[in-house]
């Protein structure tokens, strides 16, 4: 063969090697930028506006990541791969990195789940997997939780469908529970109804369920009261402060002989 020939071939596939390869460049550019555009539509719908937030961000990841995937195997199909060849390389691939990826795809089943059953949503205050805090994202493979004192904590998907979970937010109301003593020489009636009016100048305290305060224990020197006030959850704190306060007060202010408070819920 001559020069001349191998020349016109060499030159022939080059055309139509480089022009397969502008081709899958121009799809896989104007791809992204469509992806990127489609996005932001999307995400302007009032349709979206309706849902929950951590439905929304995990619909449009997902939307986002399969839109991506089509502009690859778009890229794929243009530059002349055999799809048959291409599937058979992902099943391959797959299953090597699925078994190298084990935490990784059990995290994606933990994110996946957490949306269908929701056991808690953006905004929760909540104690799982050894991390509490506020939920601030949830994510395909894991959840970011912020901590009352602004530190990032981020918890695989997977360890959190592993683990029990406490939600402190899910509910409208929550009790605020607190154990006070005094000495034994005091009138137990006297001391309660010294909480129950202490309680009653509160405007965070609920009157129904009614406030309780009860003796219920002891020792040879002082009678424990167990107090328990129902509150909205967002004024759980404001009460718990508050009350923490204003009963000591009350107590000192009748004389009582040595009160001493001992806290049993810490949690917001």
């Amino acid at each position: 063969m001559s020069w001349e020939k191998i020349r016109d071939k060499l030159s022939e596939m080059l055309a139509t090697v480089g022009g397969k390869v502008l081709l899958a460049i121009a799809i896989l550019v104007i791809g992204i930028i469509v992806v990127r555009i489609l996005m932001k539509a999307l995400r302007k719908l009032k349709s979206f506006e309706k849902l929950d937030q951590t439905v929304t961000r995990f619909i449009l990841n997902f939307i986002k990541w399969g839109l991506y995937l089509m502009v690859i195997i778009a890229v794929i199909s243009v530059l002349g791969v055999p799809m048959t060849q291409v599937i058979a390389v992902l099943a391959s691939a797959g299953l090597a990195v699925g078994m190298a990826l084990q935490g990784a795809l059990s995290n994606l089943a933990g994110g996946i789940l957490l949306m269908i059953l929701r056991p808690f949503k953006v905004g929760d205050y909540v104690d799982a997997a050894g991390a509490s805090g506020f939920v601030h994202s949830i994510n395909l493979f894991y959840t970011v939780i912020m901590t009352i004192d602004n530190k990032r904590v981020t918890v695989p998907n997977g360890s959190l469908m592993n683990a029990n979970v406490t939600d402190y937010t899910a509910e409208p109301q929550r009790r605020v529970d607190l154990v006070f003593s005094c000495a034994k020489s005091e009138k137990p009636a006297e001391i309660q109804q010294c909480i129950l009016d202490a309680v009653a100048t509160s405007k965070f305290a609920l009157q129904d369920p009614a406030p309780f305060a009860r003796i219920s224990g002891g020792t040879n020197e002082a009678m424990e009261f167990t107090v328990r006030v129902w509150c909205k959850t967002e004024d759980y704190w404001d009460l718990f402060f508050e009350l923490n306060q204003s009963i000591v007060e009350a107590f000192a202010a009748k004389g009582v002989k040595a009160p001493a408070l001992r806290i049993l819920n810490d949690k917001p």
